[in-house]
């Protein structure tokens, strides 16, 4: 027993530990149901692929007829196929050498058979020899399809690990700001305790305590109005986690910003290895339709048995049938070239937005470095700013416990002060959001962390 309580201790222990954006990570590659749909896509596509690959070995296929009929043909035919016939199922009973009109005389026995039973059992094996490349192209439309589908999946992981570092770290500007609030609140209280003493001493009026609680109030609504954020933001990482959560350890660190180059970027980009995938299946299109201009090559083998009851005589009942059949689209009415066509305009669409992405990619990096250079600027900026605005802020209460200057003087250098930390919150959470999507597109999102 006095080993199991430390344990047990030991346990909770853990389990109150905040939730750290590593274990979030592990934890997201396991549960996030859109990384499962989206493994699934996958696994479907693979199995895609193996249909396509499949027509290459034919198809074998038993067959079972089973009918019962008094049609002359199909008695007629169904005796032949069980190797039955005899000169009577050919009318001979009324044949008549000696009858001048012989050629007028309608065999009653060919005529109107009895009924009769007909059970077929076959095996029949159909191999295409030669389609033209059409099999193989769309064994390598099907191939490039689950390369897409794969890339979709790991474009989702990418996806989800810039929403949820996103979200670690627009938590820890939010409790930086709320900090930053708190202090100003405090000092809000402070100073409502000192108008209050003052307006009793009768140095100060009572507007200057309604200004006070006016701005206090202020502050209050938005310390709410971002502690409403954080709760969103948790409902938002359960939801991403696929789990409860309910506290978890904000990076206090700022973001470094990527140092790579736009040609690496290109070279790993997901979207364009997409645009090319899609070239390549757009080839392979081509070459699909194109095998309209040649034959097809088929052959056949059949076994077969057939009698009046269920493999009766089935030995002695088989037959077999072999064979090869060639098919050549002479003419189509000008269709075949017209998809031909198609296909290479959209193999040419394909290749030109290969180059549209590469060039609206490289645009998108650009922009976002140039954003993160200016935020940064505008971050140290506000640094200075509120710095100077709180030390303000000081002074002007210093000054206004000594009635040189009046509350609508503090009120204005706090709002300044207040307005900073807003300012620089903002600042602060576009800078991570930039350098959030050039990780995205330099799939940097598994190397850290």
């Amino acid at each position: 027993m006095k080993f199991i309580l430390p344990i047990f201790l030991c346990l909770l222990s853990l389990e109150a530990e905040p939730l750290s954006l590593p274990h979030a990570l592990d934890i997201l590659r396991q549960n996030n149901l859109e990384l499962k749909i989206a493994e699934y896509d996958t696994q479907a596509a693979s199995q895609t692929q193996d249909m396509a690959g499949a027509q290459h070995y034919g198809q074998l296929n038993f067959i079972q007829n089973a009918f019962r009929s008094n049609d002359a043909g199909n008695v007629f035919g169904y005796t032949l196929t069980s190797r039955e016939a005899t000169f009577g199922n050919f009318g001979f009973a009324d044949f008549n050498p000696a009858n001048p009109n012989i050629l007028d005389v309608q065999p009653h026995d060919l005529n109107y058979p009895e009924d009769r039973n007909f059970f077929q059992s076959k095996l029949v094996y159909e191999l295409p020899l030669y389609t033209g490349n059409k099999i193989t192209a769309y064994q390598e439309m099907a191939k490039e399809m689950k390369h897409i589908s794969s890339l979709n999946e790991k474009q989702q992981l990418q996806e989800k690990i810039y929403e949820l570092r996103k979200s670690f770290y627009n938590m820890g500007l939010l409790e930086d700001s709320l900090t930053n609030l708190n202090l100003i609140l405090t000092n809000m209280g402070k100073l409502k305790h000192t108008t209050q003493n003052m307006i009793d001493e009768g140095y100060a009026k009572k507007v200057d305590i309604l200004e006070v609680r006016s701005k206090e109030a202020n502050v209050r609504r938005i310390i709410t109005e971002l502690e409403a954020n954080k709760e969103l933001l948790y409902h938002y990482l359960s939801f991403l986690l696929n789990q409860d959560v309910k506290e978890i350890a904000a990076p206090k660190e700022n973001l470094d910003t990527p140092t790579v180059s736009v040609d690496e970027i290109l070279n790993q980009s997901i979207d364009i290895q997409k645009a090319q995938t899609a070239l390549r299946i757009h080839k392979s299109k081509l070459t699909a339709e194109e095998s309209r201009y040649l034959p097809t090559i088929g052959a056949m083998a059949e076994i077969q048995t057939a009698d009046d009851s269920f493999l009766g005589d089935a030995n002695d009942h088989k037959s077999y049938t072999v064979g090869v059949q060639l098919k050549w689209n002479i003419f189509g009415g000008g269709g075949d070239s017209a998809a031909i066509e198609k296909a290479q305009i959209d193999r040419l669409k394909s290749q030109t937005q290969v180059e549209l992405a590469k060039k609206g990619i490289a645009l998108r990096i650009r922009e976002i470095q140039t954003n993160i250079k200016l935020t940064n600027s505008q971050i140290e900026n506000l640094k200075i700013e509120l710095s100077l605005a709180q030390e303000i802020y000081k002074n002007y209460e210093g000054r206004y416990k000594e009635q040189l200057i009046s509350m609508n003087d503090v009120i204005i250098k706090q709002s300044i002060w207040l307005e900073n930390i807003l300012q620089l919150l903002k600042a602060n959470n576009d800078r991570n959001q930039e350098i959030f999507a050039l990780e995205k597109l330099a799939q940097l999102g598994d190397t850290h962390e």
